[in-house]
């Protein structure tokens, strides 16, 4: 039987959890039926940008692995690091580059301090702006003041997603009104993780995509093990299962979504 094909919207697959069996993780992701990746170049600074966009041109990882694409950006942990637009550009304009991102802000954590954040935010909503990407945007314990920025610099000209969405389906409403999406990962498939199941549910299924974040977040029955690109199924037969329709539908749509939301041909 055919596997319905799927696309991992979201995942760091270019770090150290990588390195030593990155080809036979793509080849189990490409055996699980997914078809893309999208690899965000978003950590350690400017090095995960860098990393990213040289895993996106390997040509050792052979044709029988999903198909790499990829975002750059500046993490909001990273914000305290000095402003450099004019390298963000740059770095942009790689013909794989698909996003901008992930950026936004972390008041959980708050590894860097805030006017850091925000200041790195903001400027990555004007490079999304001028190169007519959309936005990947990382949010946790900040979604109001998140919002209030995209809102201020008019982010539904470009569009995004709130990835790791952890918000309630009112939220989710608020930004669909402004062109953005909502993805989940493995949470979804926690026990526990009643309120954002219940999120999921509500919320149209032509609104979401679905991600690893690996290597975090690795879902029911493999919590607690690194996270790979094939567990994405895993999210997606949870999904399927919380709306009460089938995962055929599930990976049509939200492959097509991603496809869309991405401009992967």
């Amino acid at each position: 039987m055919e596997i319905r094909p799927l696309i991992d919207s979201h995942a760091h697959l270019d770090g150290e959890d990588f390195v030593e069996d990155l080809p036979e993780v793509l080849a189990r992701a490409k055996d699980a039926g997914v078809e893309a990746i999208v690899n965000i170049g978003a950590t350690d600074q400017f090095d995960g940008a860098l990393r990213t966009l040289k895993l996106a041109d390997s040509q050792e990882l052979g044709t029988e692995v999903p198909e790499l694409w990829c975002s750059i950006g500046i993490h909001p942990h990273d914000a305290k690091i000095a402003s450099d637009k004019s390298r963000l550009i740059e770095l942009s304009q790689h013909p794989k580059v698909r996003a901008i991102g992930e950026t936004g802000l972390d008041f959980f954590k708050e590894w860097s301090p805030k006017e850091d954040q925000y200041r790195w935010f903001r400027l990555q909503i004007e490079i999304a702006h001028e190169r007519q990407l959309p936005l990947i945007i990382h949010s946790r314990e900040a979604g109001a003041e998140c919002l209030k920025v995209l809102q201020e610099m008019e982010a539904e000209k470009v569009g995004g997603v709130f990835h790791c969405f952890a918000e309630d389906a009112t939220f989710a409403v608020k930004l669909r009104e402004m062109n953005f999406l909502v993805s989940f990962p493995g949470i979804l498939t926690f026990p526990k993780a009643k309120a954002v199941q219940e999120a999921a549910k509500e919320i149209p299924l032509e609104q979401i995509m679905v991600e690893t974040d690996a290597p975090y977040l690795a879902p029911v029955p493999f919590r607690g093990k690194r996270c790979e690109s094939a567990f994405v199924r895993n999210t997606a037969l949870t999904l399927a299962e919380i709306k009460g329709i089938s995962f055929e539908e599930v990976a049509k749509q939200t492959t097509a979504t991603a496809k869309k939301f991405y401009k992967i041909p």
